[in-house]
């Protein structure tokens, strides 16, 4: 295995060249931002976030709110600001250094059993076991493990720890992930070019493909509500903070209702200021880990920007970068700003 990857190994903006020494600060921020994010949306965001906070101790210096609008578009915000959490843990607890082991890191906020034992091995050469859905497909069809995913997991889990060598631990954990992206992916495994292929368990029994099993997934509930988009006569539109905790919390927003089972059935009456509001076409519908979104979209044009309820402020329509906009809402302000025709009105008075 490690004969294949000194040959194949992946240029990656995170992995160090053969001989150099592996910044833990490096690893931690790859791993963080990798988990259930593909290396191609990963990239730019890590080396901006390098660019802009070089040692962990920028980080933890950084106001949360730059971090989670530099984060804005990688999915999933609670990671951000656990990233910043530990951050902060590491530089005033720790001196600004990283604890070797799998068992202190995984005391360290949002670290959970993968990333502590990617960086125990990646960054400190420990023998440590990360798993995750590269490794687990690469593990279950290497044994032909046929109890389904997530049962599976423990198992799998158990077999990484057998697998892994003293030495070059960190390498070896990292040819199980590219050998899962690249060649035993989940759909048309490159047996041939597998360097386990003969000691492939489901190979030989002919599963490689299917394995692993995995429980039939529920059916994700559908929720649906209303986003309001005020837009000032400046060229500038009204944004709010959502909550710290919970579903995109800290995250920027247009106003909106609540979400529920049905579509608001007075939107007039929560609309966040006075003004001429028009119901635009279509929806802008959106998928989260749990459940399905869909939202109404009402835009409101030419308001004073004087006009803004507390615990709001005006967003220049040409900078909106600086805000921490998820992809959802990025969607909600494209599908107003683009549709600039049709749709009833109604007045909030």
């Amino acid at each position: 295995m490690l004969a294949w990857y000194d040959r194949h190994r992946r240029t990656l903006p995170w992995r160090a060249r053969p001989g150099e020494t592996v910044d833990p600060y490096r690893v931690w921020l790859s791993e963080i931002m990798l988990q259930q994010t593909t290396v191609a949306t990963v990239a730019p965001y890590y080396l901006a976030f390098l660019k802009r906070w070089p040692t962990v101790k920028a980080l933890a210096a950084a106001p949360v709110e730059d971090v989670m609008s530099a984060w804005a578009g990688l999915g999933y915000y609670s990671r951000a600001r656990n990233l910043h959490a530990c951050a902060r843990h590491v530089a005033e607890r720790l001196d600004g250094k990283f604890p070797d082991r799998e068992d202190a890191l995984l005391e360290l906020p949002g670290i959970g059993p993968y990333t502590a034992g990617a960086v125990a091995a990646i960054a400190f050469g420990k023998r440590a076991a990360p798993v995750d859905g590269n490794i687990e497909r690469v593990l279950a069809r290497l044994y032909a493990v046929r109890e389904p995913l997530p049962g599976a997991k423990a198992k799998l889990k158990a077999l990484a720890r057998e697998l892994a060598p003293r030495e070059r631990a960190g390498d070896f954990a990292q040819a199980m992930m590219d050998l899962g992206a690249t060649i035993c992916t989940p759909k048309a495994p490159a047996c041939k070019n597998c360097p386990w292929a003969d000691d492939c368990a489901g190979r030989t029994l002919g599963l490689a493909a299917v394995l692993p099993y995995r429980d039939a997934k529920a059916a994700r509930p559908l929720k649906r509500g209303a986003a309001f988009v005020v837009i000032s006569n400046e060229g500038a539109i009204l944004l709010r903070r959502r909550p710290p905790k919970g579903l995109l919390g800290g995250m920027h927003e247009p106003p909106m209702s609540a979400w529920g089972d049905a579509f608001p059935a007075s939107s007039a009456k929560l609309a966040p200021i006075k003004a001429v509001f028009r119901k635009l076409p279509g929806l802008v519908r959106h998928g989260f880990t749990h459940f399905e979104l869909e939202l109404q979209v009402y835009r409101a044009e030419g308001v004073s920007p004087k006009v803004a309820p507390t615990a709001t402020e005006w967003a220049p329509l040409d900078d909106l970068k600086r805000f921490a906009l998820p992809t959802v809402m990025k969607k909600v302000i494209a599908h107003a700003v683009a549709d600039r025709d049709a749709g009833p009105l109604f007045k909030r008075r």
